[in-house]
């Protein structure tokens, strides 16, 4: 598992993300050897008259093309499930929320999750220079792999590595790089990421995402009001604002994000109402002097008005009054509907007299009407100080426990804008987890189904000083004061309170599958003396030395919980392969020996002690279709050779093609 991992590493190169993803796309340019056939791919742009040597222009920094080798990268951690968590309040839930590296989280969602999330916010470090932002990833290679990774020589490879610890422009890209290539992967073909962002980096975030998702995808550039009386410490201007920049993965139609109004919206803007329900007029002539008679004939044409306003296409005695769309000046205006469009819906239209001439009007209702949202968002309820109220009241504190929360109410408008109450929200900057209470929060007023995923990282909210002495961090007093030893903390219990507030103020109408549960995992890297077992570990060997298993439990990887290695071992693989994190996984015992089976298609075989006996009773299942799986799968640490060779050698018989998976 980890070694397979780490020797795929030492394979990956700056272009390897971009080819795979080429690859999947345009598999008919690479050879049998995987290699891409550039001299192909050049001559089919030819064929289709593209010049691909055009001049163009792209976002260059410090560190790019190590942030585009971390983008291809596999996962170098493990999964730890948070058992008390998962077989307690989570048991039954489809919320996720993962303590651990957002980038490691995201290496491991790309399989089960990819093309899967919906909706992506996200609010990372601004990188303002005081909030915090150091750039946390360090270069885990020599300076001779450095330079044979990227070709560089001695200067640039301490030009490389001077960017580390620092709140620089390239320190910041750098970090966010590798997590959009990733976010791009698992969002689904009709999905939207949203990003917070102040002043500070707002332009390379945008050259960054262009990049990435393509200049194409650029959906807007919302500026958000969040603290009106602005900031004091400003040098020259108090900013009272920030954006929010928004990207879709693919190209989407017109009106895409728009939102749907909400009563007070209806009420003041549909002033009529009829047995079919409230409505306004729309005047059916086009507004717009681009068209007219002279560039629309066919949408030129009169109209007939009773003296009491009905409609007619025909002229008798009733419908006397002819009405043509000819503006005051008298310019020959056109009609927004053909006559067609008309005929069939000549019950929506009335006649009224303005200034001594008649207008013709249609009738716009109510039901499921949509708005298209402005570029300047000053809503009171998205003022940072409504988020920190909320966090406040949920916690029962004035203390700030958490600096600077967004409103819940300003990230539902966001998922809103998705357009739907069903699907999977992710945030991979957690914090409090305000998404995920705006995400329950439309569930319940909605009855829709939305899932969320969270990820935190365990910023500790105090430091030890030289004494052993916890002493807390100069944001972090009053959380720590409150029992909070970490971020993650605060954001999980953050999620019960918002479900139990939820619950108690929707008492009688929340649905009945209202989930405000979630499961947790843990994602860490394995200890030091793990990886020294793993990189010490002879496949070749006849006997075993260790149990290479619990090293991966939560006990010997020092974090909370009482998760076993085989269950460390086996929720990291069923990520691997793609199943969900509520697979349904069954037991299957050969003798003493527990294994487990998912979904029908694959037993894994993780602990130690198989034996012939095992191998037997499993070939006669298989044989017998008793069994019937796909692949076996097994932790190659667990195995000597000779059950290896044992195995591998009965499976080869079956009349049904079962393979075999070691893994390290």
């Amino acid at each position: 598992m980890q070694k397979d991992n780490e020797k795929y590493n030492e394979t990956v190169q700056p272009n390897t993300a971009f080819l795979n993803e080429l690859k999947a796309k345009l598999p008919e340019f690479f050879t049998k050897e995987g290699s891409f056939d550039l001299d192909k791919f050049r001559n089919q742009l030819k064929d289709k008259n593209v010049n691909e040597l055009s001049e163009g222009y792209q976002l260059d920094f410090i560190g790019k093309d190590y942030a585009r080798r971390q983008a291809g990268e596999m996962p170098s951690t493990v999964i730890v499930p948070d058992e008390k968590q998962n077989q307690g309040e989570g048991k039954n839930s489809k919320n996720l929320f993962f303590t651990g590296d957002n980038l490691e989280v995201l290496r491991h969602l790309q399989n089960n999750y990819q093309n899967k999330i919906d909706v992506i916010y996200i609010d990372p470090p601004y990188n303002t220079g005081s909030d915090g932002f150091v750039y946390p990833d360090s270069f885990e290679y020599s300076d001779d792999k450095l330079k044979d990774m990227f070709g560089l020589d001695d200067d640039q490879v301490e030009h490389l590595k001077s960017i580390q610890g620092k709140s620089s422009h390239s320190a910041w890209l750098t970090f966010m790089y590798p997590r959009l290539v990733l976010a791009k992967r698992i969002l689904s073909n009709d999905g939207l990421i949203f990003i917070s962002i102040d002043e500070n980096e707002v332009n390379n975030l945008c050259e960054l995402l262009s990049s990435i998702f393509g200049e194409a995808n650029f959906m807007s550039q919302v500026t958000v009001v969040n603290n009106p009386r602005g900031r004091s410490q400003d040098k020259y201007i108090a900013t009272s604002s920030e954006f929010l920049i928004i990207y879709s993965k693919n190209p989407l139609p017109a009106g895409a994000i728009s939102v749907k109004k909400n009563s007070k919206d209806i009420f003041k803007d549909y002033q009529f109402e009829d047995e079919n329900g409230k409505y306004r007029l729309m005047e059916l002539r086009n507004t717009h002097r681009d068209f007219g008679k002279f560039n629309r004939p066919n949408l030129f044409y009169p109209f007939y008005v009773s003296d009491n306003g009905e409609v007619s296409l025909t002229r008798n005695d009733k419908y006397t009054n002819e009405t043509l769309p000819i503006w005051n000046d008298g310019f020959k205006g056109c009609w927004t509907w053909g006559k067609s469009k008309t005929r069939s819906h000549l019950n929506l239209l009335i006649g009224k007299k303005v200034d001594g001439a008649w207008k013709i009007y249609r009738k716009s209702y109510a039901n499921n009407v949509y708005k298209q949202l402005k570029s300047i968002w000053d809503n009171k309820k998205f003022f940072t100080d409504k988020g920190q109220l909320r966090v406040s009241s949920l916690f029962a504190t004035k203390e700030k426990i958490f600096s600077a929360p967004k409103s819940d109410q300003y990230i539902k408008q966001i998922l809103e804008m998705s357009n739907k109450n069903v699907g999977t929200v992710l945030d991979f900057f957690a914090g409090s987890s305000t998404t995920a209470d705006a995400v329950m929060q439309l569930n319940a007023e909605d009855g829709g189904h939305r899932k969320f995923i969270m990820v935190q990282l365990p910023e500790k909210t105090y430091h030890t000083n030289k004494d052993g002495k916890e002493v807390p961090t100069k944001g972090g007093k009053a959380a720590y004061d409150a029992g909070f030893k970490s971020i993650d903390e605060i954001s999980r219990e953050r999620i019960r309170r918002a479900a139990k507030k939820i619950r108690e103020d929707n008492e009688l109408t929340l649905p009945e599958n209202f989930d405000g549960g979630f499961k947790h995992y843990r994602v860490v890297k394995p200890v030091k003396q793990t990886l020294e077992e793993i990189d010490d570990f002879d496949p070749n060997n006849t006997n075993l030395f260790t149990d290479m298993v619990d090293g991966f439990s939560s006990k010997s990887l020092g974090i909370e919980g009482d998760a076993t290695g085989e269950e460390t071992i086996l929720n990291t693989w069923l990520a691997k392969d793609g199943y969900p994190f509520d697979a349904d996984v069954e037991e299957v015992k050969f003798d003493n020996y527990t294994a487990h089976k998912v979904e029908d298609n694959r037993l894994y075989l993780i602990n130690e002690g198989w034996g012939a006996d095992r191998t037997k009773e499993l070939l006669n299942q298989l044989g017998t279709h008793q069994l019937e799986v796909q692949s076996v799968v097994l932790f190659g640490y667990s195995f000597n050779v000779a059950e290896l060779r044992e195995l591998e050698s009965g499976l080869k018989q079956l009349d049904s093609k079962v393979t075999l998976i070691k893994r390290y």
